[in-house]
């Protein structure tokens, strides 16, 4: 089993400590969205092939790398780097700050260790065109030699997606829109070109319609990339959560509203006030990311039934 960690909150940046108390412990609870049961699921060396790695800012969980990888826990680091202005990313790391830490950990465990991913493209009058072409350019010379893969996507408008960014340009006097897909398709073709310039492939998540030449599918959670830094294979089967997603099946155990980073384009945060409250609720001690409500049941036993995708809005 490959554990994700994670792509519904950023677990390296602020539930470091937890999650270090959970492989220590073996295991971690968290709650079934449908059906209200808590699953237990199991974080130990045996069962776990592996772990991925989602975060803005792996800095301060640095310290922990050398002690997962110790335990008997091999792993990848998707590493999101935009470098986009604080309207639209209110918290995150300085971009030179990330492309420092990326370099320290392909330094520290190899080459295929870190992807950098240029995730969500957002097209404003902040962030124009020719803005992504000159950043994403910049951070590519940057990141050379740091990684061999950079994922990027095209924003996945969803109802709260739209809220908050509807919100955002309010509060900060910009203008956004959804371009039609010839102009997306133009612009992955000039980040491939970028990209490959400095021995990165590109490649896209769960949008298929736009993989133009020179680009690829990409797979997050990805056996094959975790089979390399292993140096075994790893027995996993192709089961994205939904049919355009490319990645290997995965137990993700991270929590929906539970970031802090207030990016207003993010998936996964609906409620940004209600995600700085659970994350002072957060217990580094606790069984799960944050205290279990008192609404949901749990039968105190490993989850063999849930399917290890339920959630159906990952981009």
């Amino acid at each position: 089993m490959i554990i994700s960690a994670s792509y519904k909150t950023d677990i390296p940046t602020f539930y470091g400590e937890w999650f270090m108390n959970r492989l220590r412990a073996g295991y971690c609870k968290m709650v079934n969205p449908y059906n209200r049961h808590v699953i237990r699921v199991s974080l130990h060396p045996e069962t776990v092939d592996g772990v991925v790695f989602w975060t803005k800012n792996v800095g301060p969980f640095l310290k922990h790398l050398p002690d997962v990888k110790r335990m008997g826990f091999p792993f990848v680091l998707q590493h999101t780097i935009n470098g986009y202005p604080r309207a639209l990313e209110q918290a995150v790391v300085d971009a030179q700050r990330a492309v420092e830490h990326m370099h320290h950990v392909a330094d520290t465990f190899g080459p295929r260790v870190a992807v950098w991913r240029y995730d969500t493209i957002i097209n404003s009058s902040l962030t124009p065109r020719d803005y992504h072409v000159e950043t994403f350019s910049r951070l590519a010379k940057s990141l050379e030699g740091a990684t061999d893969e950079v994922v990027v996507s095209f924003a996945h408008l969803y109802r709260k997606t739209l809220r908050n960014m509807e919100h955002a340009a309010k509060e900060h006097g910009f203008t956004w829109s959804d371009p039609d897909d010839e102009w997306k398709k133009s612009l992955a073709t000039e980040l491939a070109v970028a990209a490959s310039a400095h021995g990165i492939r590109l490649s896209i998540c769960s949008q298929p319609q736009f993989i133009m030449p020179g680009c690829y599918e990409a797979r997050c959670v990805d056996a094959e990339r975790l089979a390399d830094v292993i140096g075994r294979p790893v027995n996993a089967c192709l089961k994205g959560n939904r049919k355009e997603c490319g990645c290997f099946e995965s137990r993700d155990i991270g929590e929906y509203n539970t970031c802090p980073h207030g990016c207003v384009y993010c998936y996964a945060v609906e409620n940004q006030e209600l995600a700085k409250s659970r994350y002072k609720q957060h217990d580094p001690m606790g069984e799960a990311l944050f205290p279990l409500p008192s609404d949901v049941i749990d039968p105190r036993k490993d989850d063999d039934q849930l399917g290890l995708f339920a959630e159906t809005d990952k981009p």
